[in-house]
């Protein structure tokens, strides 16, 4: 079927796999370091991200600051 032009169908936007390769390269982990920290985060991180999944505190952290929405909610 003739695709007008200006649009692209996903058959004309498909390349080979080594291609692909050739542009899109994995970071590589450079240490265990590295990949210790990627997996365990710091009780900060961990507290940042309970209150950015809760709507109130997410909001409230955005007028008063973190640590004072945090405390309201969870302290």
């Amino acid at each position: 079927p003739k695709v007008p032009s200006g649009s692209l169908s996903a058959d004309s936007i498909k390349i080979k796999k080594e291609v692909a390769n050739a542009f899109v390269k994995r970071k590589k982990r450079s240490s265990p370091y590295e990949r210790y920290f990627e997996y365990y985060k710091s009780p900060m991180e961990q507290m940042h991200e309970q209150c950015e999944n809760y709507p109130p505190c997410d909001y409230l952290s955005d007028q008063v600051g973190f640590a004072l929405a945090y405390n309201r909610f969870f302290g």
